[in-house]
């Protein structure tokens, strides 16, 4: 699914306009092939500033400007007419009406302003902060950086029960720049079942350090003759909860996981005998699961 902006902030009292405008979809980040250059020639100039409080100093870098004509076009699109990338923005522009965009990662706002012949400056409040995610396990024990993940959606749920995504795949420890509000955030260790979910408020001009406990633990399994032996090739593994439903499935010598705490069954086949074995998970205390090959365990596919 693809990254929503979070909901741009309209400014002065043509607001209800702005937000029922045809915009153009906008990202937060603009790399330099999508630019489009400064206009060059016009009998206005204005300098753009952009803060994350009303009374917070202007921010000096990562800002993406865009400026677009208010007027539609045959497609019912706002045509840009400028952007820039940094700090403040200067632009030259005809005399006229515009609606400017600045964006702050995913942050971002909205305002139409006026241009005369004369020099002005202008400036946006984002109502912004940041918001910085990390996770441990029971025990404050740090998990592996590459293994753990966070999503960010919004808030509220539709009629359907669904939250739209805003951001997907976010590295622990990076900073994320949205919009003041609360969010909900899914944090994921490993690839299976370990997911806890929380509502998180971003305040505007702070940052906001989160961090959330898995309790879970990272198991290898394996199909053995002998207690310590090697791991027997061309297994297939299923590992079903207490209730019954499967949470993994793989084929291999060895099947390595990340799993919640909790009872769980594994089935393990090989050519035509299938094994089974119970087994707990138990927060923070990684193992290996060995699974027997017996004539009392086997069942014949």
């Amino acid at each position: 699914m693809c990254a929503a902006l979070a909901p741009a902030a309209a400014q002065e009292a043509g607001g209800d306009v702005l937000r029922n405008l045809n915009m153009p979809g906008l990202s937060g980040y603009a790399s330099p092939a999508q630019q489009g250059p400064l206009a060059a020639r016009g009998e206005g100039q204005v300098t753009l500033s952009a803060h994350l409080t009303e009374d917070g100093p202007a921010i000096t870098r990562g800002l993406v400007w865009r400026v677009f004509s208010p007027d539609a076009d045959a497609d019912g699109k706002l045509p840009m007419v400028a952007s820039s990338q940094g700090g403040s923005g200067i632009f030259t522009l005809e005399p006229g009406s515009y609606l400017i965009h600045a964006s702050f990662g995913r942050a971002g706002a909205t305002k139409r302003i006026t241009i005369g012949k004369d020099a002005k400056t202008e400036s946006v409040v984002l109502n912004a902060g940041g918001l910085k995610l990390d996770a441990v396990l029971s025990g404050g024990v740090r998990i592996p950086p590459a293994r753990l993940r966070f999503s960010i959606y919004e808030a509220e749920a539709d009629v359907n029960g669904e939250r739209a995504l805003i951001i997907p795949d976010v590295q622990p420890n990076t900073v994320v720049r949205l919009n003041s509000g609360t969010y909900h955030v899914v944090s994921t260790y490993g690839t299976v079942n370990a997911v806890i979910r929380s509502d998180i408020h971003v305040e505007a001009g702070k940052l906001t350090e989160a961090t959330v406990e898995h309790k879970a633990a990272e198991l290898t399994l394996k199909l053995v003759r002998d207690k310590g032996g090697e791991a027997i090739a061309d297994t297939s593994w299923s590992v079903l909860t207490d209730s019954g439903d499967v949470v993994h499935e793989s084929v291999g010598a060895f099947a390595s996981m990340v799993l919640a705490e909790g009872e769980y069954a594994v089935v393990a086949k090989n050519r035509v005998r299938i094994y089974q074995r119970e087994f707990t998970v138990t927060a923070g205390r990684n193992q290996d699961v060995e699974v027997l090959v017996t004539e009392a365990d086997a069942q014949t596919d």
